[in-house]
């Protein structure tokens, strides 16, 4: 059997990666966007829609809008209400950061009629508001469903020229991964990785200006935040939208030290609060990416390469397993329309 050097089978890791729940969840997207048709597509603004963190929309010659909204998985809202709220905004400006851009305002939709549970989820968007230093500026309260949900959407402008989409891997490209190490697991909920709640804002600021450079320097050539579906979930979903594949080092991936005790597979299942996934045309400018990051305290390395599969594959330096196949399967269904 194949072993990681973190121990356990390459196989199984792989198999475990793909039947996550926060990949899983994903495939359902597929559905919705058939069914939506062209609608990302009407009139004459959107320069991208469907598939990215966030919608890409012309307002003139030199600037965009970014415009996403992210819904709080229900397990996480069940377990602690102030970290949804938190996360609400934290998850939200990571979308606009992904994109090379900067975050101006957001509106809430919260959706329960429980006054504690609504004051927890108030409580914790406020505190998140003064971390991240993006206005509240409304929303909707529904205070009669039979339901806890938390939503939240989110406005942010890039550069014309500075915009990291999620399609633009190309086989020989570098594959780098950026995620600030030093911080915990939350207590209250295991799949969240807490490294925000003890920086200062500015710290905050620093790391998310980390995609604001790289978008202007045109050093990636694709780019997500490391979401729900964990680091090689979310790579998973940017070689779909780029119809590519890839292989990764397994040994390579930032993680925190072993003083921390996190295994190698919840580590990969986990979402950093602040991390992303780049590829960048060669190691040169892998080399300035990782330097950007090192310099705001975010740990960073390439990991792997592009290639023309369709496969993610990883490796444990001697043997070789697949985690997608994505000519025989979907995460999201959701690539790249010219």
């Amino acid at each position: 059997m194949s072993s990681t050097k973190e121990g356990g089978d390459l196989e199984s890791l792989a198999e475990s990666v793909r039947n996550f729940d926060g990949v899983k969840r994903k495939r359902a997207i597929s559905d919705l966007v058939k069914r939506l048709g062209d609608s990302d597509r009407v009139g004459s603004r959107t320069i991208m829609g469907f598939g990215e963190d966030a919608a890409v929309l012309k307002i003139d010659n030199d600037n965009f809008v970014l415009l996403a909204v992210d819904g709080i998985w229900g397990r996480l809202l069940n377990a602690d209400p102030w970290w949804a709220g938190y996360c609400a905004v934290l998850v939200n400006v990571n979308d606009i950061a992904a994109m090379g851009g900067t975050p101006l305002a957001m509106v809430n939709l919260t959706s329960t009629q429980k006054k504690a549970i609504c004051a927890e989820l108030g409580r914790g968007m406020e505190e998140g508001v003064k971390k991240f230093g993006v206005p509240m500026v409304g929303g909707h309260l529904h205070p009669d469903t039979s339901y806890d949900a938390l939503d939240v959407g989110i406005i942010g402008t890039v550069k014309r020229d500075s915009v990291i989409f999620s399609n633009g891997a190309s086989p020989g490209d570098k594959v780098l991964a950026g995620i600030d190490l030093d911080g915990r697991i939350y207590p209250s909920y295991n799949l969240a990785w807490d490294n925000t709640t003890k920086r200062t804002p500015a710290e905050i600021r620093r790391q998310l200006n980390t995609m604001v450079e790289i978008g202007e320097k045109k050093l990636a050539t694709a780019g997500k935040d490391i979401s729900n579906p964990g680091t090689l979930g979310t790579l998973g979903m940017l070689l779909e939208s780029s119809g590519v594949g890839a292989i990764v080092e397994l040994n390579k991936i930032p993680r925190p030290d072993a003083t921390k005790k996190i295994s190698f597979e919840h580590w990969l299942k986990m979402y950093p609060g602040t991390g992303f996934v780049l590829t960048v045309e060669n190691e040169k400018k892998g080399a300035e990416c990782i330097k950007i990051f090192k310099d705001a305290g975010v740990a960073a390395s390439i990991i792997g390469e592009i290639d023309n599969s369709k496969k993610l594959k990883i490796t444990n330096g001697s043997e070789t397993a697949t985690v997608f196949d994505l000519d025989k399967e979907i995460i999201t269904g959701i690539k790249h329309r010219v």
